[in-house]
């Protein structure tokens, strides 16, 4: 057993993808997982699924409520100890044009995606560091943190946050001295139920807006993009080793380094860069 063997490791979005995928592969490495998820019949079936692989607590848990974060954080160490791994990966995405997004659009996004994330930044590193003991987080990103692809732009503009949470965290704590790591993943497509994440959309931000020309273009050209998906399989093996190797960006689709670089080049040119990679 190595790192992760015998701590205890918080997953949030868990009960499907890379969540689901963190959840196993720490199991087989010796961690106690706390599987978090809103989706209640999801996470229910992945927890019998993984019952008998180690220890596993399912908790239902919505992360755009901080009182809930906090319930979870308190659980976690009440009845596993103090998560010395935290994933923060729960995640949605609407797609459309930017002046389409609604702002129950906008609401839903923003309380996942960024407010999820610091909802376990806040509950769950504090506990960490008067622990003394060594630990990481790892926050769910997206190559659309870097990059800003025609069609989403809230998911971009989501993305762009966390990568900002991720950075000031890992600069924070390297301030402090406190021995906890950060690494920020971020995946091209990924063959997850993201593309579905409607179905967990609360009914009083419920999505009113019928598909535009422009949504079906993005849609055609998501199915065009179809061969550089990943697996969560794939993406959750190389999470765990940048944790061990204290990584902090890992970027699991390697030529979207090379997009990530050129649209760099081009803003410090004073241009804007295309959004591209190959299909």
């Amino acid at each position: 057993m190595g790192e992760f063997s015998s701590c205890t490791a918080v997953v949030t979005g868990a009960a499907s993808g890379i969540g689901l995928a963190l959840t196993r592969q720490l199991l087989a490495e010796g961690a106690r997982v706390v599987m978090a998820d809103v989706e209640q019949s999801a996470l229910e079936a992945a927890a019998q699924e993984v019952a008998g692989r180690g220890d596993v607590l399912p908790v239902a848990v919505d992360v755009r409520d901080a009182a809930a974060v906090d319930a979870l954080a308190g659980r976690t160490a009440e009845e596993l100890g103090v998560a010395q791994f935290v994933f923060a990966n729960a995640g949605v995405s609407v797609s459309g044009a930017t002046w389409d997004m609604t702002a129950d659009d906008w609401q839903w996004i923003l309380g996942v995606n960024v407010l999820g994330v610091a909802h376990v930044v806040r509950s769950f590193v504090p506990p960490l560091i008067a622990s003394g003991l060594p630990g990481n987080v790892c926050v769910t990103a997206s190559v659309a943190g870097y990059l800003n692809q025609p069609g989403f732009g809230a998911y971009n503009a989501t993305k762009h946050a966390v990568v900002g949470i991720a950075e000031s965290l890992a600069a924070d704590l390297r301030e402090a001295g406190h021995p906890i790591g950060v690494t920020l993943l971020a995946p091209w497509f990924v063959r997850t139920k993201l593309a579905q994440a409607g179905r967990n959309r609360p009914a009083e931000l419920a999505d009113a807006t019928p598909p535009t020309d422009f949504s079906k273009g993005i849609s055609a050209r998501l199915g065009a993009w179809g061969d550089t998906t990943q697996t969560a399989e794939q993406v959750a093996d190389l999470a765990l080793r940048a944790i061990e190797s204290g990584r902090f960006a890992v970027f699991p689709y390697e030529p979207s380094r090379e997009a990530v670089r050129a649209r760099i080049e081009s803003v410090l040119d004073g241009g804007i860069a295309d959004f591209y990679l190959p299909s």
